[in-house]
């Protein structure tokens, strides 16, 4: 009974570590570029109380065992790198990956960070920024007598200057694909992610081209949460909380009784 409690326990901390992932994924469905996590569980170790194989007699072999397991663990909190829809903007400065990849960020120390949300600003010495003011990498600087930027599929930045019925190319968005996208750190926020040993070293490349996504200029691409998903998983959780604890309850209730025979 004693193991039923603790056993029944695992379950509820494991459930309540789901709940706040299903809590994180519905507070970010309007969060642009955002990928929803979903909680993978183990087993936890098993009390082998008769061995399965072991021999009751010569040539002959206990068919399945005794093994009672002491509960459940999360084992990871893995991000889904499906891809979101596409909302149409009209801002010039708005790109949307459709396919594989990420767009390039520089910190300010230096470091790279990467992205799928491409709401990028126009900033005051013309390169294109995040909405914290971290540059997209890649060194490409609209002018400030730019007309029009256009940004094609293939990643090529082209804009229209004043006094000019010509476009001017002024480079291209490269993108990074990563060989295990669910390995980057998120830890960061702000809508970045920061390579690991468990992503694989950044590949980078042009825009439709070895697997990269292309770029769709004028959109967003929106959060991958599905709310009605995330709903069902929520109640499927409670619903598992509940009855772990009824566990401990009835592990209770039977104790008491134990305890409350007389001699």
């Amino acid at each position: 009974m004693i193991r039923a409690m603790y056993t029944a326990a695992t379950g509820m901390v494991g459930q309540q570590t789901n709940i706040d992932t299903i809590a994180n994924n519905m507070a970010n469905v309007s969060t642009t570029g955002f990928k929803k996590s979903r909680v993978h569980f183990q087993d936890l170790l098993y009390e082998t109380l008769k061995a399965p194989g072991g021999q009751t007699s010569a040539g002959t072999n206990i068919p399945e065992g005794i093994q009672i397991g002491h509960g459940v663990r999360p084992a990871s909190v893995a991000k889904l790198y499906t891809p979101g829809s596409l909302v149409q903007t009209g801002n010039q400065y708005d790109v949307a990956i459709e396919g594989e990849g990420f767009f390039e960020i520089e910190l300010p120390d230096g470091s790279q960070a990467y992205t799928r949300d491409g709401s990028f600003k126009h900033s005051s010495d013309g390169r294109l920024v995040t909405a914290d003011g971290y540059p997209l990498a890649g060194g490409i600087s609209v002018p400030d007598d730019a007309q029009s930027v256009t940004i094609g599929s293939d990643g090529v930045v082209s804009a229209r200057l004043a006094g000019s019925s010509t476009t001017t190319q002024l480079g291209t968005l490269e993108l990074v694909r990563f060989p295990n996208p669910a390995g980057l750190d998120a830890s960061l926020g702000r809508n970045l992610v920061l390579e690991t040993d468990a992503s694989g070293t950044p590949l980078p490349g042009e825009p439709g081209v070895d697997g990269n996504g292309t770029i769709a200029q004028g959109f967003l691409e929106k959060s991958n949460v599905q709310t009605v998903e995330e709903i069902i998983g929520m109640i499927i959780a409670q619903r598992a909380y509940e009855a772990s604890s009824k566990v401990i309850q009835t592990s209770d209730d039977m104790l008491q009784v134990a305890n409350n025979i007389r001699r």
